[in-house]
Protein backbone atom coordinates (compact mmCIF):
# COMPACT_ATOMS: atom_id res chain seq x y z
CA UNK A 1 0.00 0.00 0.00
CA UNK A 2 1.29 3.53 -0.81
CA UNK A 3 1.55 6.42 2.17
CA UNK A 4 -1.90 7.68 2.57
CA UNK A 5 -2.11 10.79 0.32
CA UNK A 6 -3.08 13.28 3.79
CA UNK A 7 0.76 12.08 5.08
CA UNK A 8 2.35 14.61 3.04
CA UNK A 9 -0.33 16.97 1.74
CA UNK A 10 1.59 19.63 3.76
CA UNK A 11 4.22 19.71 1.14
CA UNK A 12 1.89 20.10 -2.15
CA UNK A 13 3.90 22.79 -4.93
CA UNK A 14 2.19 25.75 -6.35
CA UNK A 15 0.67 25.67 -9.30
CA UNK A 16 2.18 27.82 -12.60
CA UNK A 17 -0.21 30.83 -13.33
CA UNK A 18 2.51 32.69 -15.28
CA UNK A 19 0.30 32.52 -18.14
CA UNK A 20 -2.63 33.75 -16.54
CA UNK A 21 -3.04 37.25 -17.47
CA UNK A 22 -5.66 38.57 -15.77
CA UNK A 23 -5.40 37.61 -11.92
CA UNK A 24 -5.44 38.79 -7.97
CA UNK A 25 -3.57 37.17 -5.11
CA UNK A 26 -4.97 37.64 -1.87
CA UNK A 27 -7.72 39.60 -1.32
CA UNK A 28 -9.23 38.90 2.51
CA UNK A 29 -13.11 37.83 2.30
CA UNK A 30 -13.11 38.15 6.52
CA UNK A 31 -10.92 39.60 8.81
CA UNK A 32 -10.82 37.47 11.80
CA UNK A 33 -7.61 35.24 10.37
CA UNK A 34 -4.93 35.30 7.82
CA UNK A 35 -6.41 32.26 6.39
CA UNK A 36 -8.67 34.36 5.16
CA UNK A 37 -7.88 35.04 1.61
CA UNK A 38 -8.53 34.35 -2.21
CA UNK A 39 -7.40 34.78 -5.24
CA UNK A 40 -9.28 35.56 -8.24
CA UNK A 41 -8.34 34.37 -12.04
CA UNK A 42 -10.36 36.04 -15.07
CA UNK A 43 -10.99 34.42 -18.51
CA UNK A 44 -8.28 36.27 -21.21
CA UNK A 45 -11.09 38.33 -22.31
CA UNK A 46 -14.18 40.10 -21.48
CA UNK A 47 -15.72 42.31 -19.37
CA UNK A 48 -18.13 39.34 -17.96
CA UNK A 49 -20.27 38.88 -15.76
CA UNK A 50 -18.65 35.46 -15.60
CA UNK A 51 -19.91 32.55 -14.04
CA UNK A 52 -17.50 31.16 -11.12
CA UNK A 53 -16.16 28.45 -10.28
CA UNK A 54 -15.05 28.38 -5.97
CA UNK A 55 -11.97 26.07 -6.21
CA UNK A 56 -11.12 24.36 -2.82
CA UNK A 57 -8.38 22.68 -1.80
CA UNK A 58 -7.56 19.18 -0.39
CA UNK A 59 -4.84 18.59 1.97
CA UNK A 60 -6.49 16.28 4.56
CA UNK A 61 -8.26 19.34 6.54
CA UNK A 62 -4.43 20.21 7.44
CA UNK A 63 -2.45 21.47 4.81
CA UNK A 64 -2.79 22.45 1.11
CA UNK A 65 -2.73 26.12 -0.26
CA UNK A 66 -5.66 28.11 -2.78
CA UNK A 67 -2.28 28.27 -5.21
CA UNK A 68 -1.04 24.54 -4.90
CA UNK A 69 -0.86 22.25 -7.84
CA UNK A 70 -4.72 21.21 -7.10
CA UNK A 71 -5.73 24.28 -8.73
CA UNK A 72 -3.61 23.17 -12.33
CA UNK A 73 -6.62 21.44 -13.83
CA UNK A 74 -9.50 23.64 -13.16
CA UNK A 75 -7.85 26.29 -14.89
CA UNK A 76 -9.44 24.88 -17.96
CA UNK A 77 -12.64 26.40 -16.86
CA UNK A 78 -10.91 29.58 -17.95
CA UNK A 79 -11.06 28.94 -21.64
CA UNK A 80 -15.10 28.26 -21.28
CA UNK A 81 -15.74 31.85 -19.76
CA UNK A 82 -15.62 31.09 -16.10
CA UNK A 83 -13.49 33.08 -13.38
CA UNK A 84 -12.25 30.97 -11.17
CA UNK A 85 -11.78 31.95 -7.15
CA UNK A 86 -9.47 29.74 -5.16
CA UNK A 87 -9.72 30.41 -1.66
CA UNK A 88 -8.02 29.11 1.58
CA UNK A 89 -9.71 28.77 5.04
CA UNK A 90 -8.97 27.70 8.87
CA UNK A 91 -7.32 24.04 8.91
CA UNK A 92 -7.52 21.91 11.64
CA UNK A 93 -4.40 23.47 13.41
CA UNK A 94 -6.22 26.48 13.39
CA UNK A 95 -9.31 25.85 14.13
CA UNK A 96 -12.05 23.46 14.71
CA UNK A 97 -15.31 22.31 12.65
CA UNK A 98 -17.32 24.06 11.82
CA UNK A 99 -14.88 27.06 11.01
CA UNK A 100 -13.82 25.95 7.41
CA UNK A 101 -17.18 25.31 6.44
CA UNK A 102 -17.60 29.11 7.65
CA UNK A 103 -15.40 30.19 6.12
CA UNK A 104 -15.92 28.86 2.43
CA UNK A 105 -19.58 30.12 3.15
CA UNK A 106 -18.17 33.70 3.70
CA UNK A 107 -16.29 33.63 0.94
CA UNK A 108 -19.05 33.29 -0.96
CA UNK A 109 -21.04 35.99 0.28
CA UNK A 110 -18.16 37.80 -0.20
CA UNK A 111 -18.05 36.98 -3.89
CA UNK A 112 -21.69 38.01 -4.55
CA UNK A 113 -21.25 41.39 -2.31
CA UNK A 114 -18.04 41.78 -4.73
CA UNK A 115 -19.80 40.69 -8.00
CA UNK A 116 -20.27 44.37 -9.98
CA UNK A 117 -16.52 44.94 -9.34
CA UNK A 118 -15.15 41.99 -10.07
CA UNK A 119 -16.90 40.94 -12.80
CA UNK A 120 -18.46 38.28 -10.88
CA UNK A 121 -22.62 36.35 -12.24
CA UNK A 122 -23.60 35.99 -8.52
CA UNK A 123 -26.34 34.24 -9.91
CA UNK A 124 -24.08 31.64 -11.36
CA UNK A 125 -21.60 29.82 -8.38
CA UNK A 126 -20.37 26.87 -8.46
CA UNK A 127 -17.60 24.90 -6.37
CA UNK A 128 -15.27 22.72 -7.06
CA UNK A 129 -12.70 20.55 -4.95
CA UNK A 130 -10.70 17.53 -3.96
CA UNK A 131 -10.59 15.57 -0.71
CA UNK A 132 -11.15 18.06 2.02
CA UNK A 133 -11.80 20.06 -1.26
CA UNK A 134 -14.57 17.80 -1.95
CA UNK A 135 -16.02 17.39 1.42
CA UNK A 136 -16.20 21.47 1.50
CA UNK A 137 -17.43 21.52 -1.79
CA UNK A 138 -19.97 19.11 -1.24
CA UNK A 139 -20.81 21.41 2.21
CA UNK A 140 -21.63 24.02 0.44
CA UNK A 141 -24.25 22.68 -1.74
CA UNK A 142 -25.71 20.76 0.99
CA UNK A 143 -26.32 23.33 4.24
CA UNK A 144 -27.75 26.62 2.98
CA UNK A 145 -30.05 26.43 5.53
CA UNK A 146 -28.16 25.42 8.56
CA UNK A 147 -27.86 27.99 10.41
CA UNK A 148 -25.27 26.71 12.66
CA UNK A 149 -23.06 25.78 9.72
CA UNK A 150 -22.64 30.20 8.93
CA UNK A 151 -21.22 32.49 10.87
CA UNK A 152 -22.91 36.03 9.66
CA UNK A 153 -20.08 38.12 11.81
CA UNK A 154 -17.32 37.03 8.89
CA UNK A 155 -19.07 39.58 6.76
CA UNK A 156 -21.80 39.96 3.84
CA UNK A 157 -24.68 39.08 6.33
CA UNK A 158 -26.84 40.58 3.80
CA UNK A 159 -25.84 37.99 0.75
CA UNK A 160 -27.20 34.31 0.76
CA UNK A 161 -24.05 31.41 0.38
CA UNK A 162 -25.94 28.79 -1.72
CA UNK A 163 -24.60 27.54 -4.96
CA UNK A 164 -25.84 26.31 -8.41
CA UNK A 165 -23.58 23.55 -8.64
CA UNK A 166 -21.13 21.06 -7.00
CA UNK A 167 -18.29 19.21 -8.14
CA UNK A 168 -16.79 16.63 -5.87
CA UNK A 169 -13.18 14.49 -6.34
CA UNK A 170 -13.35 11.91 -3.88
CA UNK A 171 -14.53 14.04 -0.47
CA UNK A 172 -15.26 12.10 2.55
CA UNK A 173 -18.71 12.48 4.42
CA UNK A 174 -19.45 9.88 6.93
CA UNK A 175 -16.03 9.71 9.33
CA UNK A 176 -16.83 6.67 11.03
CA UNK A 177 -17.48 4.31 8.59
CA UNK A 178 -14.06 5.58 6.54
CA UNK A 179 -12.00 2.27 7.89
CA UNK A 180 -14.29 -0.58 7.64
CA UNK A 181 -14.97 0.45 3.88
CA UNK A 182 -11.40 1.14 3.55
CA UNK A 183 -11.35 -3.08 5.22
CA UNK A 184 -14.07 -4.17 2.67
CA UNK A 185 -12.71 -2.88 -0.22
CA UNK A 186 -8.82 -4.51 0.66
CA UNK A 187 -7.08 -1.64 1.31
CA UNK A 188 -7.20 -1.61 5.32
CA UNK A 189 -4.70 0.78 7.08
CA UNK A 190 -2.03 0.67 9.17
CA UNK A 191 -3.08 1.43 12.75
CA UNK A 192 -0.68 4.64 12.78
CA UNK A 193 -2.95 5.72 9.18
CA UNK A 194 -6.61 4.71 10.73
CA UNK A 195 -9.43 7.39 10.08
CA UNK A 196 -10.79 6.21 13.81
CA UNK A 197 -7.42 7.22 15.75
CA UNK A 198 -6.79 9.97 17.80
CA UNK A 199 -4.47 11.77 15.47
CA UNK A 200 -6.14 11.22 12.56
CA UNK A 201 -7.21 14.37 9.92
CA UNK A 202 -11.05 13.63 11.00
CA UNK A 203 -9.88 13.59 14.78
CA UNK A 204 -8.00 16.54 14.56
CA UNK A 205 -10.60 18.85 12.47
CA UNK A 206 -13.23 17.57 14.96
CA UNK A 207 -11.13 18.00 18.16
CA UNK A 208 -11.16 14.70 19.67
CA UNK A 209 -11.04 11.13 18.43
CA UNK A 210 -13.98 10.32 16.45
CA UNK A 211 -15.11 7.35 17.98
CA UNK A 212 -15.65 9.00 21.05
CA UNK A 213 -17.91 11.80 19.71
CA UNK A 214 -20.48 9.68 17.28
CA UNK A 215 -22.51 13.21 17.90
CA UNK A 216 -20.31 15.96 16.64
CA UNK A 217 -19.51 13.31 13.73
CA UNK A 218 -23.19 13.00 12.67
CA UNK A 219 -22.92 17.53 12.23
CA UNK A 220 -19.73 17.51 10.28
CA UNK A 221 -21.56 14.39 7.40
CA UNK A 222 -23.01 16.40 4.89
CA UNK A 223 -25.53 13.82 4.33
CA UNK A 224 -27.14 15.20 7.62
CA UNK A 225 -28.17 18.50 5.70
CA UNK A 226 -29.39 17.26 2.40
CA UNK A 227 -33.03 18.57 1.30
CA UNK A 228 -35.05 18.97 -1.70
CA UNK A 229 -33.63 22.16 -2.80
CA UNK A 230 -30.02 21.22 -2.98
CA UNK A 231 -28.63 22.11 -6.84
CA UNK A 232 -27.25 19.42 -8.94
CA UNK A 233 -23.84 17.46 -8.06
CA UNK A 234 -20.84 15.80 -9.80
CA UNK A 235 -19.30 13.10 -7.45
CA UNK A 236 -15.85 11.25 -8.98
CA UNK A 237 -13.74 8.91 -6.82
CA UNK A 238 -11.46 6.01 -7.84
CA UNK A 239 -12.35 2.37 -7.08
CA UNK A 240 -9.01 1.53 -5.80
CA UNK A 241 -8.90 4.72 -3.83
CA UNK A 242 -7.10 3.59 -0.60
CA UNK A 243 -6.97 6.92 1.33
CA UNK A 244 -11.38 7.86 1.36
CA UNK A 245 -13.19 4.65 0.56
CA UNK A 246 -14.90 5.25 -2.39
CA UNK A 247 -17.73 4.15 -0.52
CA UNK A 248 -18.25 7.36 1.05
CA UNK A 249 -19.34 8.94 -2.73
CA UNK A 250 -21.33 6.12 -3.48
CA UNK A 251 -23.72 6.36 -0.10
CA UNK A 252 -23.78 10.01 -0.29
CA UNK A 253 -24.75 10.00 -4.55
CA UNK A 254 -27.57 7.49 -3.47
CA UNK A 255 -29.04 9.61 -0.40
CA UNK A 256 -28.76 13.09 -2.68
CA UNK A 257 -30.93 10.80 -5.48
CA UNK A 258 -33.14 9.77 -3.02
CA UNK A 259 -34.07 13.94 -1.94
CA UNK A 260 -33.31 15.86 -4.84
CA UNK A 261 -33.66 12.82 -7.66
CA UNK A 262 -31.83 11.16 -10.16
CA UNK A 263 -31.48 13.99 -12.77
CA UNK A 264 -29.47 16.08 -10.24
CA UNK A 265 -27.31 13.62 -9.24
CA UNK A 266 -24.07 11.70 -11.34
CA UNK A 267 -22.01 9.75 -10.10
CA UNK A 268 -18.73 8.16 -11.89
CA UNK A 269 -16.44 5.53 -10.45
CA UNK A 270 -13.16 5.92 -12.10
CA UNK A 271 -11.51 2.07 -12.37
CA UNK A 272 -8.80 1.56 -10.66
CA UNK A 273 -8.13 4.81 -9.82
CA UNK A 274 -6.67 6.40 -6.32
CA UNK A 275 -6.35 9.01 -4.31
CA UNK A 276 -5.54 11.84 -6.77
CA UNK A 277 -5.17 9.83 -9.24
CA UNK A 278 -3.84 11.68 -12.42
CA UNK A 279 -7.30 10.02 -13.90
CA UNK A 280 -9.14 12.67 -12.72
CA UNK A 281 -6.86 15.43 -14.73
CA UNK A 282 -6.92 13.86 -18.44
CA UNK A 283 -8.73 16.26 -21.06
CA UNK A 284 -11.58 13.98 -21.44
CA UNK A 285 -12.28 14.28 -17.65
CA UNK A 286 -11.61 17.69 -17.65
CA UNK A 287 -14.26 18.01 -20.07
CA UNK A 288 -16.81 15.94 -18.41
CA UNK A 289 -16.41 18.25 -15.38
CA UNK A 290 -16.71 20.91 -17.43
CA UNK A 291 -19.50 20.05 -19.72
CA UNK A 292 -21.46 18.79 -16.71
CA UNK A 293 -21.28 22.78 -15.40
CA UNK A 294 -22.06 24.45 -18.66
CA UNK A 295 -24.97 22.10 -18.38
CA UNK A 296 -25.97 24.24 -15.68
CA UNK A 297 -24.69 27.86 -15.39
CA UNK A 298 -24.10 28.17 -19.28
CA UNK A 299 -21.67 30.95 -19.50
Amino acid sequence: MSEPHYAISSSIPFANTDHIKRKMFDLAYANSSPSQKLDIYWPEEGDGPFPVIVSIHGGAFLGGDKRDIQLTPMFEALKRGYILVGVNYRMSGEAKFPALVHDVKAAIRWIRANAEHYLFDPKRIATWGGSAGGYLSLMMGVSTWAAELEDLTLGNPEQPSHVQAVVDWFGPTDFLKMDEQLAESGFAPPVEFSHNGADSPESLLLGAQITKIPELVQKANPETYIRSIAPPFFIQHGTHDDTVPHQQSVNMAAKLVDVIGADKVMLELLPNARHADPAFETPQNLKKVLDFLDSILHP
